[in-house]
């Protein structure tokens, strides 16, 4: 087959729509999934059953369900109960809420992963458990994960093409309305493999340095 430059200009307006509802997605669920993650994890510590039995329940579900699923529920279940977003908003709440509980594993990781001197010391000197979590505790925790959240971070951009189900046309979805469009795939869908390529790698070499800096 032929490349067709041509179709690669007049697929480049949509793509760099795409592109900005991608980014949108992925930035803002990522502040979702890290914010909420950090919530579920200190929530499943609660010494409260009621606290900790209700998060660990639904932090399960959430995990062991499909992303698609849980986009289909909240765009097409929740109008049902006059609850309405936006298909871009829906998309981030999903992205962001499915990702916070696998971050929130990360959290209880990097948490348990601090020595036990550390709570010991905290205990001996009587600091309030605000200080003990704000000043010991999750400083040590984070830098240990670091690594492994910014992996979601990718994870978060290959799976924002399922946003296009809901109607929020990222990368790929406007790569596949295009192609539909003009029977000329090849171009739009090789444009959107580089594109996914320099947002993740740039992405993955910004974790690295972010990594070393916090072990310095």
């Amino acid at each position: 087959m032929d490349w067709d430059w041509n179709a690669v200009g007049d697929f480049m307006p949509r793509f760099w729509d795409g592109v900005l509802v991608t980014l949108q997605a992925l930035v803002l669920g990522s502040l979702i999934a890290f914010g909420l993650g950090l919530v579920w994890a200190l929530a499943q510590r609660s010494p409260l059953k009621a606290v900790r039995w209700p998060v660990t329940i639904v932090t399960e579900f959430i995990r062991n369900t499909p992303l698609l699923v849980q986009l289909f529920f909240l765009y097409f279940v929740l109008p049902e109960w006059d609850i309405t977003f936006s298909a871009l908003t829906t998309g981030i709440i999903g992205l962001g809420l499915h990702y916070s509980t696998y971050t929130a594993e990360v959290y209880r990781a990097g948490i348990d992963g601090v020595p036990a001197g550390q709570w010991e010391a905290c205990t001996a000197l009587s600091l309030p458990r605000t200080r003990v979590w704000g000043a010991v505790i999750l400083p040590q925790a984070i830098r240990r994960v670091v690594p492994a959240l910014g992996n979601y971070v990718i994870a978060m951009l290959k799976d924002s093409p399922m946003l296009a189900t809901i109607g929020a046309l990222e990368m790929l979805g406007e790569a596949r309305q295009f192609s539909a469009e003009t029977f000329q795939p090849t171009e739009p869908i090789t444009v959107i493999g580089i594109a996914f390529i320099l947002i993740a790698y740039p992405a993955s070499l910004l974790t690295r340095a972010l990594e070393r800096r916090l072990v310095r």
